[in-house]
């Protein structure tokens, strides 16, 4: 199954000690930048101050499954994000984060996937199309957030004749701009009543997109529909049996719209750069594809039949995770592996790391998706959407999601790499690319 040895693109990790302001600056700009480049090679990191990097699958699971799976997420994380996604499931704690996950776990559940595919499968026609019509080079940075946003408009903001399609396209665009521009003060963790030079730009991105989210929710409480046709509605439904504040809705609405969007969207970009680099694998999963739907919309259950792209997509979640790394506070002192962890130490997860560590993977800077076909992976070692009871609620959904728009493109078009520079990966809120990733697309 291998096409060829080339390693696909990687970041530059840190060589040397990262001081504490060194770190803030730049983290600010590339947080991959901060990640000493041991933890490609090690298993765990003490870096400075009260910092651990860890890469060992053992403590990586004792941490988010075992005796450290209560410890909350770090405070840096909650003052970067928690202005725009509030106290939801995300960022919440205890026994309000405990009363959300059950509340909302029936929404991701596989029986509502069919439903929510049908979105996803209209909008991979409609990019499929598109592409068709428009061959050549292609920046699938502007083409793949583009797609996942279409869906988050589809299956949350649809219906809503009080707000236009282009309202939200921009609206959700300042958003994710506002929020993936981390301050240096959050990440020293100065306090809060310090100014942060993005304020100076005004809140309007994320006072905006709490109004249209406000709006929507009502409008569409007062539709009363009978059965749920999209996400919003299946939200809506899991609130008429188990009440939540209005305010903790709207946080947990923009949530499950960050999540939907950026990480999806991301997975994009990076899986068709890796099959344009493989064009044997891309050949393989296109034949797999028709195999199974050659026209008309890809199902929920045409997935299951396509272990070629879930192989792929994993294996791109193993080399360019979104969530790329993460963060964990001790709320208390414990020892694992004889590694000792104070209260309030750092617990730092370089998922980009854990997931390229030449410790645990072969070859790990190549694609290789066949690690995907095989044997299970240690748990520990993989983990795109983290462990234990805060994994991602959304990881089904997201794969869901992945795997329709990338089949629905696949079977019109083929990728190539072109002659524009590839860009690296950077992570801020998620791992994006630092800049256009132009392939060149023509006819199948």
């Amino acid at each position: 199954m291998k096409d060829i040895s080339i390693a696909p693109v990687s970041a530059r990790l840190a060589e040397r000690p990262v001081g504490l302001l060194d770190f803030a600056r730049s983290a600010g700009r590339n947080m991959l930048e901060v990640i000493p480049a041991e933890t490609l090679r090690q298993t765990y990191v003490r870096g400075p101050l009260n910092i651990h990097y860890i890469c060992d699958p053992e403590m990586v699971t004792e941490l988010l499954v075992g005796k450290g799976r209560s410890f909350p997420k770090a405070k840096f994380t909650k003052d970067i994000i928690g202005s725009a996604v509030g106290n939801g499931l995300i960022l919440s704690e205890g026994q309000k984060w405990r009363q959300q996950r059950r509340r909302y776990s029936p929404l991701f559940s596989a029986r509502n996937l069919p439903t929510l595919s049908e979105h996803f499968a209209e909008t991979g026609i409609e990019v499929a199309d598109s592409l068709a019509e428009n061959p050549g080079p292609v920046d699938f940075a502007q083409v793949a957030p583009a797609s996942t946003l279409t869906n988050v408009s589809r299956v949350i903001f649809s219906g809503n004749e009080e707000v236009s399609a282009e309202q939200i396209r921009t609206g959700l665009i300042a958003y994710f701009e506002y929020i993936s521009d981390i301050s240096l003060f959050d990440l020293m963790g100065l306090p809060k009543w310090l100014p942060r030079k993005k304020w100076l730009r005004s809140k309007a991105p994320v006072t905006t997109m709490r109004d249209l989210a406000r709006n929507v929710i009502d409008h569409r409480r007062s539709e009363n529909r009978e059965t749920p046709s999209d996400f919003l509605d299946f939200m809506i439904e899991a609130l008429k049996t188990d009440f939540e504040d209005a305010e903790t809705t709207v946080d947990n609405l923009l949530t499950f719209v960050v999540a939907g969007h950026e990480t999806s969207a991301n997975v994009l970009v990076w899986g068709y750069y890796l099959l344009a680099l493989h064009p044997e694998m891309q050949r393989r999963i296109r034949n797999e594809i028709l195999s199974i739907r050659k026209t008309g919309k890809i199902r929920f259950e045409d997935l299951e039949h396509m272990p070629f792209l879930r192989a792929h997509i994993k294996e791109t979640l193993r080399l360019y995770p979104s969530a790329a790394m993460f963060a964990r506070d001790a709320s208390e002192d414990i020892e694992i592996k004889g590694i000792s962890i104070k209260k309030n130490d750092a617990l730092f997860f370089p998922v980009y790391s854990l997931h390229r560590n030449g410790v645990l993977w072969p070859e790990p800077d190549h694609y290789r998706p066949e690690r995907f076909l095989g044997a299970p992976i240690p748990r520990g070692q993989y983990i795109p959407f983290g462990d234990g009871p805060r994994i991602c609620i959304g990881a089904q959904y997201a794969e869901t999601e992945i795997m329709i728009l990338m089949a629905s493109l696949l079977r019109r078009v083929k990728l190539s790499l072109s002659d524009k520079p590839l860009p690296e990966p950077v992570l801020t809120f998620t791992m994006r690319t630092s800049g256009p990733m132009v392939l060149t697309v023509s006819l199948v």
